[in-house]
């Protein structure tokens, strides 16, 4: 019989269901990567949404034989450990294909039309001691009209643009597969930065992805430029980010990331109170319906694998 163990439950907001073979299910609300050996002790199914699983640990687990990811992201699990020691790894795929478009949206428009200045300006009383019908002290601009320049375009780019094309932006893309649909233009990175009047990210964390977006990729894009992550932290050198938005290089960014997760005292980002930058706590991909579909694939995963018809493997 399997033993289940699911080391980060808190961190779905959703109802599991079992799966349907015989098994011992055992949850934690979270665990500590000092406790990881220890609480998947006999286990043979593992599940993990943001927990690291080394080879340090791996080596204390001969039972183990899969590792069922709850997200898209596996860069807390060592794949190349995994793959010597025979253990398969799966993980969700499109399961936020509504809920991370939908807030990438919300940062654009939001930074765009200045809504933080404006609503800070209303709770300090200006609006009531203006002398005209409304307040007009921070640029606003349109989505319409402008670029949209999207880096990776996997199912989350390819949704972002038909949003994008919705509110009649044009839409340009860097990315290693050739695309050939209709109103999209590919571009070579350097040429995506310098013309694009919003950049989203949408590509998973490598070493070839790392610091992507650094001070020279910053240096590139144009002044009045918004930049939004909700992909991966590590995608963007956050001291050179943090230095553009103070020095208004860029005219603002959106992220749903950090390097680290959850933050430490320190990250450049995480105490800048600026207007021009917005930073929301990695919930982009947790609507009530993305966490659904999300726990509904991660039993789906696990009871392919069991019936010998592994899916959504990884490694």
């Amino acid at each position: 019989m399997h033993k289940i163990v699911f080391l980060d439950r808190d961190s779905l907001l959703a109802k599991v269901r079992r799966p349907a073979f015989d098994h011992d299910w055992q949850d934690f609300p979270a665990t500590a990567p000092d406790q990881v050996a220890e609480r998947l002790r006999g286990a043979t199914i593992a599940v993990t949404n943001k927990v690291p699983l080394n080879a340090e640990a791996l080596d204390q687990l001969p039972e183990l034989r899969m590792v069922a990811v709850a997200a898209t992201g596996t860069d807390n699990v060592d794949l190349a450990a995994c793959r010597a020691r025979g253990i398969l790894v799966a993980n969700i795929r499109n399961y936020s294909g509504v809920s991370v478009p939908e807030h990438c949206f919300t940062l654009m428009l939001a930074l765009r039309r200045n809504l933080r200045a404006y609503v800070t300006d209303v709770e300090a009383g200006r609006w009531e001691r203006s002398n005209r019908f409304c307040l007009l002290d921070h640029p606003i601009g349109d989505l319409a009209g402008s670029r949209l320049g999207i880096i990776g375009y996997g199912a989350l780019g390819r949704r972002v643009a038909q949003i994008g094309q919705a509110f009649g932006m044009r839409i340009a893309t860097n990315s290693r597969s050739k695309i050939d649909e209709p109103g999209v233009t590919q571009l070579e990175l350097d040429e995506l930065l310098a013309t694009s009047d919003v950049i989203s990210l949408h590509l998973p964390l490598t070493d070839a992805t790392r610091h992507l977006i650094g001070a020279r990729e910053l240096g590139l894009m144009k002044p009045t430029a918004l930049l939004i992550n909700t992909a991966r932290g590590g995608l963007v050198d956050e001291d050179a980010l943090a230095e553009a938005l103070m020095r208004r290089t860029i005219g603002g960014a959106g992220f749903d990331v950090l390097s680290k997760e959850p933050p430490s005292q320190g990250n450049p980002l995480l105490g800048l109170r600026l207007p021009n930058f917005i930073l929301t706590p990695h919930v982009a991909w947790a609507s009530a319906g993305a966490m659904q579909t999300l726990a509904d694939m991660l039993v789906d995963n696990i009871e392919a694998w069991e019936a010998g018809r592994a899916t959504n493997l990884v490694g």
